[in-house]
């Protein structure tokens, strides 16, 4: 910790504890470097920052005294009991991260992303110390790294044009983009189901109709699509190849084959989330890898494999579509941030983004692993994904009711993501079932928490009597 930090801790603490109270006169700047051991200029920053963080007042002439108006202390928010399953609950729990036990979280632990070495990175990185462009930056991202992303996604089988890439912040910014580029309120729209809930409550607040297909593990049931399309013309369908969230499934080479046979046939547009892919193998089958360009819209993004704070993501497909999708960017917010995309290039330049995926891979083999023997030994039964992401899909018993469960788990400060909340149609019976993310499932809270619910269903079952 810097000089000037351990000062502001310091006097914030005397303040707090009422060693200085309201109205006090703080230690002159000279008097406060002497104390401290520092150079005047240090002890001037430090009361600068207690001023801006209104705790304490400058008074010209006269030196720094304690705010008599000091801001409030920010209540601890406790956990959302009565609306534990619902979507905008779950969707700010990911922010405010008030619960202690995390198995539902839709990331892992910083730890598993932000080691030592990427946090020197961030320190000295260039784009921190190098003179700095207050300019906005180009509408479709920075070009050095559009160019390294085009190669990766070469790599994968994806031919993309330099023009046929933007850069966005995050996958949501991309899929936001796409709806409010093609979709017009009462539109019809085809989703995974389970998928990703994010993408459904966008969705609704485009006034969009969604038809759910059914996810299978390898894949959309192409049989329930078969069906849909006889009553329904979708515009998009919103799928995910590989690590799918929330179940974690696959994408096989004959389901992604037909996918493609049915937009063509039908007339619609695949929008291909694959936020997993730099974590796994680039060989594994993408839609965007047949081919079919004006077909299918791909998405991307480093927010789960680098810190959470760095929003940075691409989409990529036909030049025509990317160059309106610029535009769109351009009028709803002018730009992405040019210092985060140098900062995501500099992590690719200096290996450490490679260092992190290699580091991020082991844990999640190690996590998923330990997360399949911790559920396995309360009695619940877990299929390993076939590829590897943050997720397991775990079946509950089917004595057990999810809304009560849930608010139980939430009394105990444990955050689940029930299936319930992955489907769009959340009055339908769904069979009981949560995500789990694989660097909480062991956790021993949550294994003591499920064990209960295990037993206690086994009870109202008969089994135990």
């Amino acid at each position: 910790m810097k000089r000037v930090d351990t000062i502001v801790a310091h006097v914030s603490g005397q303040i707090a504890s009422g060693v200085y109270g309201p109205g006090h006169r703080l230690p002159s700047v000279r008097g406060g470097a002497e104390q401290f051991g520092v150079s005047k200029n240090t002890m001037a920053e430090a009361y600068d920052r207690l001023v801006a963080r209104g705790l304490a007042v400058s008074r010209q002439g006269s030196g720094y005294y304690v705010s008599e108006n000091r801001p409030a202390p920010v209540p601890k928010v406790k956990p959302d009991v009565t609306e534990a399953m619902g979507i905008m609950s779950l969707l700010r729990e990911q922010l405010d991260q008030t619960y202690q036990t995390r198995p539902g979280d839709g990331r892992p632990p910083a730890s598993w992303t932000e080691d030592a070495d990427m946090r020197r990175v961030l320190r000295t990185s260039r784009s921190a110390t190098a003179e700095v462009d207050f300019g906005y930056g180009s509408s479709w991202g920075l070009g050095a790294l559009r160019e390294w992303l085009r190669l990766t996604l070469a790599e994968r089988s994806i031919a993309t044009e330099p023009d046929g890439i933007m850069l966005t912040s995050g996958v949501n910014h991309g899929l936001d983009l796409i709806i409010r580029h093609f979709l017009e309120p009462g539109d019809t729209v085809f989703v995974d189901s389970p998928g990703y809930y994010p993408l459904f409550a966008k969705l609704r607040l485009a006034k969009a109709n969604v038809v759910p297909i059914r996810r299978l593990e390898e894949g959309p049931d192409l049989d329930d699509m078969r069906q849909k399309l006889v009553v329904h013309r979708p515009k998009l369908f919103f799928t995910q190849s590989q690590a799918q969230n929330p179940t974690g499934g696959t994408l096989s080479p004959a389901h992604a084959f037909a996918l493609l046979q049915m937009a063509e046939v039908h007339d619609f547009r695949l929008v291909e989330d694959d936020i997993f892919a730099d974590l796994i193998a680039p060989t594994l089958p993408r839609l965007a890898a047949f081919g079919q360009q004006q077909r299918v819209l791909y998405v991307g993004s480093f927010s789960k494999t680098l810190s959470a704070s760095l929003r940075c993501g691409y989409i990529a497909g036909a030049p025509d579509t990317i160059r309106s999708l610029v535009d769109l960017k351009m009028i709803t917010m002018v730009a992405t941030s040019l210092h985060v995309e140098r900062v995501v290039l500099e992590m690719i330049e200096s290996g450490q983004y490679l260092k992190n995926l290699r580091r991020l891979r082991g844990w999640i083999e190690e996590g998923t692993k330990a997360t399949a023997r911790a559920l396995g030994d309360v009695g619940l039964e877990v299929s390993l994904p076939k590829v590897r992401g943050f997720y397991i899909w775990v079946p509950l018993p089917k004595q057990i009711e999810e809304v009560s469960f849930c608010r139980r788990a939430a009394e105990a400060n444990i955050f689940i993501a029930p299936a319930s909340v992955f489907h769009v149609d959340r009055d339908a019976p769904v069979a009981p079932a949560m995500r789990v993310n694989v660097a909480y499932g062991a956790d021993s809270r949550f294994c003591a928490f499920l064990q209960e619910e295990v037993r206690n269903s086994r009870s109202i079952g008969g089994i135990d009597g």
